[in-house]
């Protein structure tokens, strides 16, 4: 098998395991046989960090953790012809899901979401979504609009939520006040996901660009879904990699150096003051 057909193969793969991913329903993923979950955040294509990752998570030694990474696409890292290299973090943690189908998750951010339906997203006066594209054109040549498609149906599979037994929820922002008035659990559940929830005023759509993380704010939130903690990301960190803006929350941010992720039991749950305790740095 050539290189090409077995990264295609990888990436078919990859995108039914993470639609067939026990205790998934809906765009949600309840964890189940999880002793524990590490959790990082936004990567923004940085590999550097995902070998640090895998070399703390330690999955081979521990059969019951599970590992749950975030919002891998868009970087500052381009090809010398142009276009975004970001694409390398999603084939390898694809190849992880496939060694691991149960225990790895890739929570859906913004971008993936701005990816996927085609929502142009500006940084630095660069159309994200075209330099993703790019890349990927550089990186397979004639076949590049083929592995493009494979990465639109993983963005159109991922998970926006993870929760574990242990009431603690994980997904990549909280929605702003108008849209989490109108948030429900049961929104995430929905098979298939209506298009209208990932647009612009959608519940979904609202999950991942949200910034508002006022303590009063997140507790609601976390009513909503029935939660005591609550893990997210989205919101840059980059003096030490994370923030606990309340005590229920902890923002992760897993782009740059220092890099935050959370170890968290996900059979028990934990009190708020032990929070403090999960958090890591790479």
């Amino acid at each position: 098998m050539s290189n090409l057909s077995l990264r295609l193969h990888t990436l078919q793969r990859a995108v039914q395991a993470f639609a067939d991913t026990p205790g998934r329903t809906g765009r949600l993923v309840r964890l189940q046989d999880a002793e524990d979950v590490l959790v990082i955040g936004d990567m923004h294509g940085n590999v550097d960090n995902f070998r640090r990752l895998l070399n703390r998570a330690m999955l081979a030694q521990h059969p019951r953790r599970h590992l749950v990474v975030q919002e891998l696409i868009h970087s500052p890292h381009h090809y010398p012809g142009g276009g975004d290299k970001s694409h390398q973090l999603v084939d390898l943690i694809c190849a992880l899901k496939c060694q691991y189908p149960e225990r790895v998750h890739y929570l859906i951010g913004n971008h993936e979401l701005s990816q996927a339906t085609g929502r142009a997203i500006l940084k630095y006066d660069e159309d994200l979504n075209e330099q993703f594209h790019l890349g990927v054109q550089m990186a397979y040549g004639e076949a590049g609009e083929e592995v493009y498609q494979l990465y639109l149906q993983l963005f159109a599979v991922l998970p926006f939520a993870v929760r574990t037994q242990g009431r603690v929820f994980l997904c990549h922002s909280v929605p702003a006040t108008g849209p989490l008035e109108r948030f429900e659990l049961s929104h995430l559940e929905r098979e298939p996901t209506p298009e209208d929830d990932l647009r612009p005023g959608g519940c979904l759509y609202a999950l991942v660009w949200g910034r508002d993380v006022t303590a009063d704010h997140v507790e609601t939130f976390l009513h909503k879904v029935d939660a005591d903690i609550l893990v997210t990301g989205h919101i840059p960190c980059p003096d030490r990699g994370y923030d606990q803006p309340s005590p229920r929350h902890v923002i992760l941010d897993g782009q740059g150096s220092p890099a935050g992720l959370c170890l968290l039991p996900a059979n028990h749950p934990i009190l708020p003051e032990e929070l403090p305790g999960c958090i890591e740095v790479l």
